[in-house]
């Protein structure tokens, strides 16, 4: 007869689940027991945020939901913190904690918690499941609304009395996972068309969902079939992000601009200034509150509002029939103001003894990106990442995204290198973002998946510092700093390969040897803290 773990594990492998990240735990050992009989991977890591990090990795790259699995209690409560970063990124993503007992809620249970309230903020959905045989429609409902309408993460608790407890064959069920995508109405596409083809110079955004391989491919067929310029967002600098170049200068030029599954948030100025006022707006969204809250804000801006699918909308999209020559040289100039990067870049050097400018990293890493096609770039961090984000261009990329959370990348970074072992996966993170998450290196080590991480060390948290400069003065720029430690001495303890490097001749050299060690690789580059790039022409 089988058990509710059973039931939970054949019902994820039905599915297609092929990975788990996970920290063991008392509460989902019967979980653990019932996936041996499936041929599902577990990846054990050392923390349960990373295994939440590395869930949204995976369903950012591969478009299906990433699987944590962790124990209840605080194994459950350090999970639900990675749950925001996955919301922000609008990443598929499906925890599944462990639980007291039913029976023994109440009366003081081991690790006794109210989860689901506890997730229930930084998630689509989230509730605890409540009979032995309706685990399978439990997690079939996961996985729906995981990937259904705007994609983020959900939650399931696991009573371990239920996982324990028992149910006859004839209860068994084999659930489905209907659609998860509904065709955009005929009509609204019409309307866009029209509104575009009366527009001068109309724009199209995207929210973080179409930040990924998938989606740029489907933003460009949109770009060629209408003539529109078609962007995705998905950093918290918002315009002023560097990897859009100039594209805050030239946005205030816009004259419409259609949101498809882009929140109008503080990210794009709650729709202000360098948005121009006379600008019209359209409004494509899942999510009905984010339209009412779009509508409020915009009033008579707002030439249409719809509540439909993104991805099935810039779908329905590509194949309009419009007149591109109108808007070719506005989407000529809206594309080089976001490929535009500063001429001094390529000539940069560090001032200081010993150390990088980030420049300098980026344009190494970037050489070496450019030399694997199927290379996976992980970014983050404070003002590195964003220096890495303008330089370093690669289809497969994995960036913090609009959350602003550090310390994710290592985790990030392991997905990937699980989702295409046979890819280089490179990672560039702070020194502040090292510290997070360094035992990875050892899940790394444990499943002999050689990512390269590459540390930018500037010895301080300089997002923080450079704030305390702009708005206290040098004098009150205080406890940001770090020691300059030898992270690259720290993976090589835990069986990984490990390099210093303090002089941008050392840097391809480095990244070569780390390549070629076949190991899980921390590159330790000494830098200048110098503030993020904001990119003007």
């Amino acid at each position: 007869m089988p058990r509710g773990a059973d039931i939970v594990a054949k019902s994820l492998a039905d599915h297609g689940v092929s990975c788990i990240f996970t920290v063991s735990g008392n509460h989902v050992m019967p979980v653990f027991d019932a996936l041996l009989s499936t041929d599902i991977k577990l990846i054990h890591a050392r923390h349960e945020a990373a295994c939440v990090h590395m869930a949204d990795a995976w369903g950012r790259l591969t478009g299906k939901p990433g699987i944590a699995l962790v124990t209840g209690g605080q194994g459950h409560s350090n999970a639900v913190a990675a749950l925001y970063t996955a919301l922000a990124a609008e990443s598929p993503v499906v925890l599944l904690s462990g639980h007291a007992g039913l029976h023994e809620l109440g009366q003081g249970a081991f690790q006794e918690m109210l989860q689901a309230d506890l997730a229930r903020p930084v998630a689509k959905a989230s509730w605890t499941a409540a009979t032995t045989v309706g685990l399978g429609d439990d997690i079939t409902k996961a996985l729906k609304l995981a990937l259904s309408g705007r994609p983020g993460p959900v939650h399931v608790s696991l009573p371990v009395d239920l996982l324990d407890a028992t149910i006859s064959d004839a209860e068994l069920k084999t659930p489905t996972v209907p659609s998860t995508h509904e065709a955009a109405p005929a009509a609204t596409i019409a309307t866009i068309r029209s509104h575009v083809a009366a527009a001068s110079r109309p724009l199209m955004i995207c929210g973080p969902q179409m930040c990924n391989e998938r989606g740029h491919a489907l933003m460009s067929r949109v770009s060629n079939a209408t003539g529109v310029p078609v962007l995705g967002m998905e950093s918290p600098r918002g315009v002023n992000d560097p990897g859009l170049g100039s594209f805050a200068e030239i946005l205030g030029d816009a004259d419409l601009i259609v949101l498809i599954g882009k929140p109008l948030d503080f990210t794009l100025k709650f729709g202000g200034a360098p948005i121009a006022s006379a600008c019209k707006w359209i409004v494509v969204d899942p999510d009905k509150a984010l339209i009412a809250r779009a509508r409020a804000v915009l009033k008579d801006r707002l030439l249409l509002a719809e509540n439909a699918d993104a991805e099935a909308m810039l779908k329905r999209l590509t194949a309009s029939q419009l007149d591109v020559s109108p808007h070719q040289a506005w989407r000529k100039n809206v594309e080089a103001a976001i490929s535009y990067r500063p001429a001094s870049w390529r000539s940069v050097k560090s001032e200081a003894d010993g150390h990088l400018h980030p420049v300098e990293m980026c344009r190494v890493i970037s050489d070496f990106v450019e030399k694997q096609p199927n290379a996976v770039f992980v970014g983050d961090g404070g003002e590195i990442g964003q220096w890495a984000q303008a330089l370093v261009n690669a289809d497969r990329r994995v960036v913090n995204g609009v959350a602003g959370t550090i310390g994710a990348a290592l985790p990030f970074a392991i997905a990937a290198k699980v989702a295409y072992p046979d890819a280089p996966v490179i990672a560039v993170m702070g020194d502040g973002t090292f510290g997070f998450h360094m035992a990875e290196f050892d899940t790394a080590v444990r499943y002999n998946l050689p990512i390269i991480a590459v540390v930018g060390n500037d010895a301080r948290w300089n997002a923080e510092y450079q704030i305390q400069l702009r708005n206290y003065g040098e004098a009150r720029a205080k406890h940001c700093e770090l020691l300059p430690s030898r992270y690259d001495l720290v993976v090589e303890a835990l069986g990984g390969f490990g390099a210093l490097v303090r002089h941008v001749d050392e840097l391809p050299a480095a990244i070569e040897r780390a390549r070629q060690s076949g190991k899980p690789a921390c590159i330790n580059v000494m830098i200048e803290g110098v503030p993020a790039p904001v990119v003007r022409r």
